[in-house]
């Protein structure tokens, strides 16, 4: 025989046959690769792949063959061959060679087994039984308490494993080789010595005992009548010679007798163990066990036994374990929960998902040292957990293990109506096998009103329940459970929108998984939950994709790219790429279908990106659009919001007087009553944006943020520049001119004038590049500033100011204050052009402050006293101010 095991998934295709059954072939990677290795081993030996290597070592000896080309692997595979048992028979054994995590949260139940350690050693045996679920750390328990029970005292300990009930009395073979000191090398000769002189030495008169301990460990007895002896009498006389050796045993020092994972156990050991308990009460005999919630036993009526059930870690204990397992990186902080959702506090399955994120590479470093490389998409289950929860289900009955797939498919949580409608079973049958699962804690029952729910009682166990489920089988489970969801809440079926998502996108109904898919998502939209949302809202789109391309297929995509645009803004922010495919495509789609009423957030949604990025004359375009549509249609929000569309780049052009009147018509339109629901297909309440930009057409902008507390004008500055960092590393570009106004601003009373010059030739770039001439007359007025605050500086200073005319020619014998007149001059011309009569008066009292220094006072009170006088509001702000005090020195 030669074998090739290669542990992985395995695609399992169906064939159907004439009686209208249905068969299984297994097929995919993971057989043929089997296959193909089980062509390269020889005759009589056994090979595996790195994949099987991973999940066995130290349970068996291997021998590396090297690496091996597979027809149909890209990558040559490291391949072993089996030469035997490994030394390891448990995975806390192997944890412990990798090196055990730190033991929390079950010191009451070790100071509960000292507790009946110290009555054993009193002469009054006792039995205590350790239950819980898989993972939590039974075996870690005992290998605890092991240390502090061996002064004085006989520790034995056998194990079952998931075959055991297969081999006969396999743990209890290996207690005894462990009471008998037989090591794996020793010859038959050796072994039967030792048992002899052990025996003997124990108690002469135990002679009798020795053919039943050569019968169960195997050793040859030519002399032994045992054969020719009844199979009931010889079984009972075993279980009463092993009885008796330990309790002579018992007499000479306490022992303490460990038998780990009862739910494995065979007949044979189990019947030892029976015959055990009954005799254990007036002995120096601790019996301690431990097994998962399926196993059964006849001793807990005993006085003498004791159950201790262990649960999941508290969540500051499991925070505890995690943060040794991780470390403390920053980087971290956001993987914890996710840890510790999934894994639900049970400490196997968290250090099994932290090593298999670190073998994955989302994890460098080392345990209790590791920092996030990248973020996991999602978190898997290891085949290690995935292989310790399968064969547990594996164990229950037929019926059990198919109703127990069947609930894993409708959800982690159900009510019994919804699974009579979905399982085809009696009611009686239901509740019958119900009551099983929950008897073995696979599910638990929760008092409910008007019924009660049922809840697997961890998330993990479902899901590989689910993973055992045929695909074809799924599917239909799936159609059930949807079907089911819509009769039974006909009357709010708005609530169910996210699982009627879930089960439908599961089957081949894709009009149903679409429609389903959308609902969820414009209703996670609308609830803030924007990661569910874009899930459900791509989910849909690729199952539309799936279907041909026909006018119904747009009507249906149309929605769900309008409504991804806006959880696209959100999530990834306003000038992302993905935002522009999503709006492009709504656009496009509504050419399609003429679709004139969902035309408008396409356009929307193409106008925020485009003003953001800077691309005024796009915005403007799409504005000009919009205005249009929104003539044609009584909605007022509509019309509110296309006066915004339309005013707000013509305000970042320099059309105020134009911007003014449009956003003042919009917010005159504006209802908040009526109105505010479009913040959630603009991204953003209309009329406070309207009022915003109105601010600003009024002149209002100088005051919309100010520099840190007076003086420190360093940490104002640098607070200023990572507010700026950051508004572009969102991709957006829009008003950075003015925001580089502001910093120059900054720069003048910090003395820092060739850092203002530098900034203000990168603003006026910007300027001639996008349009954006918002603040153009307030940068020519700081130019001419700054020229005067430093130009006597020497003359690299006066090349630096020269270089940075990016508008006006350089003009020989310039000094400074001809200089800075003649930007003041062009800030002058520029406001006046755009009618902004802030920039106006700044500009002016700029220039009338350079007059009044060269003795021209009359000029500089003809300039600044008419533009003054325009105002009629305002007066208590800094500008007027100046501007005031400015003329009564001039008169």
């Amino acid at each position: 025989m030669r074998v090739g095991i290669n542990t992985g998934e395995v695609v399992v295709r169906s064939i159907r046959k004439d009686d209208l059954h249905t068969d299984y072939v297994p097929a995919g990677h993971s057989t043929n690769l089997a296959a193909r290795m089980e062509q390269m081993a020889n005759l009589g030996s056994i090979v595996i792949s790195e994949y099987t290597r991973k999940l066995t070592e130290g349970y068996f000896d291997l021998k590396a063959l090297g690496e091996a080309e597979i027809k149909g692997v890209e990558e040559p595979l490291n391949v072993y061959e089996v030469l035997g048992a490994g030394p390891l028979r448990t995975r806390l054994q192997v944890s412990a060679r990798r090196g055990l995590t730190r033991f929390v949260g079950r010191h009451s139940e070790l100071d509960q087994m000292q507790g009946a350690l110290a009555q054993a050693k009193e002469g009054d045996g006792q039995i205590v039984g350790v239950i819980l679920e898989a993972g939590l750390g039974k075996s870690r328990l005992f290998y605890e308490f092991k240390p502090t029970s061996r002064n004085g005292c006989l520790v034995l300990e056998a194990f079952s494993v998931s075959h055991g009930k297969a081999s006969t009395c396999l743990p209890l073979i290996e207690l005894l080789k462990d009471y008998f000191q037989i090591e794996r090398q020793d010859e038959e000769r050796t072994r039967r010595q030792k048992v002899i002189a052990q025996v003997l030495e124990l108690d002469r008169s135990l002679e009798q005992v020795l053919p039943y301990l050569f019968a169960v460990l195997g050793i040859e007895d030519p002399g032994s009548s045992l054969q020719q002896m009844d199979a009931q009498i010889r079984r009972r006389r075993t279980f009463e010679a092993l009885k008796q050796l330990f309790l002579r045993e018992s007499l000479n020092q306490p022992v303490l007798l460990i038998f780990e994972d009862l739910h494995w156990i065979d007949t044979e050991t189990q019947g030892f163990l029976d015959t055990l308990a009954e005799s254990v009460a007036s002995t120096q005999v601790l019996l301690l066990v431990n097994y998962r919630p399926e196993y059964r036993h006849e001793w807990g009526r005993k006085t003498y036994y004791t159950q201790l059930r262990l649960a999941l870690l508290g969540k500051d204990e499991a925070e505890e374990l995690l943060t040794f397992l991780l470390g403390s990186d920053a980087s971290l902080t956001a993987l914890k929960p996710l840890i510790l959702d999934k894994t639900e506090g049970t400490p196997f399955f968290m250090e099994e998902v932290v090593q298999t994120l670190a073998e994955e590479g989302a994890l460098v470093g080392e345990r209790g040292g590791y920092r996030l490389e990248t973020t996991p998409t999602e978190l898997h289950i290891s085949p290690t957990v995935q292989g310790v929860l399968a064969a547990r289900i594996d164990r229950l009955t037929a019926d059990e293990k198919e109703l127990l797939q069947q609930l894993s498919v409708i959800g982690r949580q159900f009510p019994v109506s919804l699974v009579k409608q979905v399982v085809p079973q009696s009611e009686d049958e239901l509740y019958r096998i119900l009551a099983f699962l929950q008897a073995k804690e696979f599910v638990y029952e929760q008092p409910a009103f008007p019924e009660s729910d049922y809840l697997f009682k961890h998330a993990l166990t479902q899901e590989v329940a689910y993973g055992t489920v045929l695909h074809e089988q799924r599917k239909t489970l799936h159609e059930r459970t949807g079907q089911a969801i819509e009769a039974l809440y006909r009357a709010n079926v708005e609530d169910r929108y996210s699982e009627l998502a879930h089960h439908y996108s599961h089957t081949d109904n894709a009009e149903k998984a679409v429609v389903y898919l959308g609902f969820a998502g414009q209703q996670a939209f609308q609830r803030s939950a924007y990661d569910e949302a874009l899930r459900h809202l791509t989910s849909a789109i690729e199952v539309l994709r799936t279907l041909p391309d026909t006018s119904d297929r747009s009507q249906h995509e149309l929605p769900l790219q309008i409504t991804l645009g806006s959880v696209l803004q959100a999530t990834k922010g306003f000038t992302n790429p993905e935002v522009e495919q999503a709006y492009t495509r709504a656009r496009d789609l509504c050419e399609q279908v003429g679709e004139p009423t969902q035309l408008a957030p396409a356009l929307y949604g193409l106008w925020q990106l485009c003003i953001l990025r800077a691309e005024h004359q796009k915005a403007r375009a799409l504005g000009e659009q919009l205005f249009t549509l929104a003539q044609t249609a009584p909605d007022l929000a509509l019309q509110s919001a296309a006066q915004r569309a339309l005013g707000e780049p013509l305000l970042w052009l320099g059309e105020f007087s134009r911007a003014r009147d449009h956003l003042e018509h919009g917010s005159s339109l504006y209802n908040p009553e009526q109105h505010r629901g479009q913040a959630f297909v603009h991204g953003l309440d209309p009329g406070v944006a309207i009022r915003t930009m109105a601010a600003h057409a009024l002149e209002r902008i100088h005051q919309a943020m100010t520099l840190a507390e007076r003086g420190q004008f360093e940490a104002g500055i640098a607070q200023m520049r990572q507010g700026r960092a950051g508004w572009r590393a969102t991709g957006a570009e829009g008003s950075d001119s003015y925001w580089l106004a502001l910093l120059v601003e900054a720069c003048r009373p910090a003395g820092q004038a060739e850092e203002g010059l530098a900034l203000l030739a990168e603003a006026m770039e910007i300027v001639h590049r996008t349009g954006e001439r918002f603040y153009e007359a307030e940068l020519y007025r700081l130019k001419g500033a700054l020229i005067l605050q430093k130009f006597k500086a020497g003359p690299e200073l006066s090349r630096m100011v020269q270089s940075s005319k990016p508008v006006l020619s350089e003009v020989e014998g310039f000094n400074g204050e001809e200089e800075a007149e003649e930007y003041f001059r062009q800030a002058l011309d520029i406001a006046r052009s755009q009618q902004a009569k802030s920039l106006e008066l700044r500009a002016a009292t700029s220039l009338a402050r350079l007059w009044q220094k060269q003795s021209e006072t009359a000029e500089a009170c003809d300039l600044l006293a008419p533009v003054y006088n325009w105002f009629t509001e305002g007066f208590d702000t800094a500008d007027l101010k100046d501007a005031k005090t400015l003329l009564a020195d001039l008169s």
